[in-house]
């Protein structure tokens, strides 16, 4: 590879952090140049559904920052692991579902944080303990073991139940 290809690859890698990793910017040549691939390989990744590189009005194919990050991935995998192309088809495919599930966790969590910031302003809501809250309770129940403090633990038990 030539000073000027690799200076050609410094400045595509280094591009603006604030870039749109998934903005059309390659055509096919290019991008095959900045993964070190024949461009016939990318075509062959993309009819195996390994990669989808956007299209142009005239039908060109756009690569993005982000499908030369997976066309790099491939590489590896592919050379450096010695995965075969099955292999790649599915470690993308589980990488895509692990995503998947990775975001509804922390929808979920987040969810569920904010139920329980709901419940815990609930609980600070509460009316001061009647006189006498420091005896000990009886066997079985739980200190300050009033009406609304009945409410807030049925309270809790529901958001218990649903983690």
């Amino acid at each position: 590879m030539s000073d000027n290809d690799e200076r050609r690859r410094g400045e595509a890698e280094s591009a603006d952090p604030t870039l749109d990793k998934d903005k059309p910017l390659y055509v096919i040549s290019v991008a095959a140049e900045l993964v070190d691939m024949h461009p016939q390989t990318l075509r062959l990744y993309e009819r195996k559904g390994l990669i989808e590189p956007s299209r142009s009005a005239g039908k060109t194919r756009l690569y993005s920052q982000r499908n030369i990050e997976q066309l790099r991935e491939i590489r590896r995998l592919t050379q450096e692991l010695g995965v075969n192309l099955a292999g790649v088809e599915e470690i993308i495919r589980l990488r895509q579902k692990l995503d998947v599930l990775q975001q509804r966790i922390e929808d979920r969590i987040g969810t569920l944080q904010e139920r329980l910031q709901l419940e815990l302003k609930g609980a600070r809501a509460l009316p001061a303990p009647p006189a006498g809250a420091d005896d000990v309770p009886p066997a079985g129940e739980a200190p300050g073991a009033g009406e609304d403090d009945a409410a807030l633990r049925r309270g809790l038990e529901h958001l218990e139940d649903d983690l």
